[in-house]
């Protein structure tokens, strides 16, 4: 199982981090180490002062393929869940200043959480899917699969041409504008339109 993630898929948040919009996926691995199943706590590390939270739509991939087209690549998905892309904002910034890899602030053991997953055939519209996460009973961001930059198929299809795709494989599409610095003792939420999809404490 590998976890691949795209960086600047939503124009909103790419221009609160002054970052150009893409033109084509930014593509990035996490390794199975970052995984945090859902219920278990997040032990704040002490190599960062400034870890954000970034809540990402999940594609979970049923079958293998490589080389998929658009047109056929929502026949490799098996479900759509929640997780947080958890970045060491601090050290990203400092490798992007020395134009350095960043899977140092990104790759860290148990920085990408996940929840639930909601099987294809109950999600009635791939580009109409709202999800949000709150922080502490406070809702911090709000997202939409609509306002995706490149849809679920267009992912699919881009990092198959590169990477073949397994089943179990985990891509995270991007992050909503609103990310933010986490804190000791604060409670993380995950939603789905209003379904409850994900819960992680920091501890």
């Amino acid at each position: 199982m590998k976890i691949i993630a795209i960086g600047r898929n939503y124009q909103e948040h790419a221009k609160e981090l002054n970052n150009p919009i893409p033109t084509e996926p930014v593509v990035f691995l996490k390794p199975d180490t970052a995984l945090l199943k859902e219920g278990k706590a997040f032990y704040h590390p002490d190599f960062s002062n400034d870890i954000h939270y970034e809540v990402e739509l999940i594609i979970k991939i049923g079958k293998e393929g490589k080389h998929i087209t658009t047109k056929f690549a929502r026949n490799y998905i098996e479900a759509i869940g929640l997780g947080i892309d958890f970045t060491a904002r601090d050290l990203q910034q400092k490798c992007k200043e020395k134009g350095l890899p960043w899977e140092i602030a990104k790759a860290f053991d148990h920085s990408a959480p996940i929840g639930e997953f909601i099987p294809l055939n109950e999600i009635p519209d791939l580009k109409a899917i709202q999800f949000s996460l709150k922080q502490n009973q406070i809702v911090v961001q709000n997202g939409n699969s609509a306002d995706m930059i490149f849809a679920f198929e267009e992912i699919i299809s881009y990092v198959s041409q590169r990477f073949t795709l397994k089943k179990g494989d985990l891509i995270f599409t991007g992050t909503p504008a609103g990310v933010g610095k986490i804190n000791i003792g604060d409670l993380l939420e995950g939603y789905i339109s209003d379904r409850k999809m994900l819960s992680v404490p920091v501890k």
